[in-house]
């Protein structure tokens, strides 16, 4: 039987589906134990990883490692140069977590534009009634929303945000023929736009994209929404626009440094929404992934070719 670790806690139902993948023997470690994973990475053939970092360390101490399979899409934290150096093939899985994402990405546009955590707070201390809170609140239809990135997120967002009534505007490394929305250079896009949300991977090309200089691009009042990689946005930049008042608010599920500093000063504006990257994470994405996930584990110890091959 193939041996997999799952390297991210699990809740019952979790526990539940990944007992129920046939043909692998798959043990749960979670993300914070690392004494469990070391001692699990010897007798480990396929590692299913999610967001904690894959070292080098850990790849050399899993002497029987046949495969890397990213549960999700980016990459960037897994060291692809030890798993190459290992001969370890690294494979991801994208398209399965997309409807996930832009479900969330949609709520967290909502969730700042109307307030909802801070009437939710009040709510629950007895305010019933909030002039200063209730002032100026928008809708999200009719408002101009531009979309970094246009892969499998964006394409499924992006019908649902027309439905709403929004003008959508794009930003991709090249124009996409049957995009829906007008394509726009990334500065265009963020001068232009009302809501800015990104969906691109973090590279050495897109680390702190958005900077103190693309933040002041942004539209007095706009929002900013990221549930793609926490690295794509300067932090301090990002509280410093919020605290001044130049940007209106911002949804984030995604941080530079995972678990984040919950000192952070982004934690003290009541106008920023947090999520702790949770956007992928629904029984849709995990049953769609666990079968491809399952299949890779089949196919490397078939000697067979692999899915969605990354390195």
């Amino acid at each position: 039987m193939t041996r997999v670790v799952f390297h991210y806690a699990a809740g019952p139902d979790l526990e539940a589906r990944l007992k129920g993948v046939p043909g692998l023997t798959i043990t749960v470690c979670p993300e914070d134990d690392d004494a469990r994973l070391m001692r699990l990475l010897p007798d480990c053939d396929v590692l299913w990883h999610v967001l904690k970092p894959c070292t080098a360390a850990m790849i050399a101490a899993a002497p029987r490692l046949k495969l890397i399979q990213k549960i999700g899409v980016g990459v960037n934290t897994i060291d692809l140069a030890a798993a190459r150096a290992h001969a370890i093939p690294v494979c991801n899985l994208p398209g399965t977590n997309a409807r996930a994402v832009a479900e969330l990405a949609l709520s967290m546009m909502l969730a700042v534009m109307r307030r909802l955590p801070r009437f939710d707070a009040g709510m629950r201390h007895g305010i019933w009634s909030d002039p200063v809170l209730q002032d100026g609140i928008g809708e999200l239809g009719g408002r101009t929303v531009g979309l970094v990135g246009y892969g499998a997120i964006p394409r499924l967002l992006a019908p649902v945000l027309a439905a709403m009534g929004c003008h959508i505007l794009y930003h991709a490394r090249h124009p996409v023929a049957d995009a829906l929305g007008e394509y726009r250079s990334l500065e265009q896009l963020l001068t232009e736009s009302d809501v800015v949300s990104l969906h691109i991977p973090q590279t050495e090309q897109t680390t702190r994209l958005i900077d103190a200089t693309a933040l002041g691009r942004m539209k007095p009042g706009a929002i900013l929404i990221n549930t793609a990689r926490g690295g794509l946005v300067d932090q301090d930049a990002l509280a410093q626009a919020l605290r001044s008042g130049h940007l209106g608010g911002a949804g984030l599920d995604v941080f530079a440094a995972e678990p984040p500093d919950f000192n952070d000063p982004l934690f003290q504006l009541p106008h920023v929404v947090l999520a702790p990257h949770i956007a992928w994470l629904t029984t849709g994405t995990f049953d769609r992934s666990f079968a491809i996930a399952a299949e890779n584990a089949r196919r490397i110890m078939a000697h067979e070719a692999l899915l969605h091959l990354v390195a």
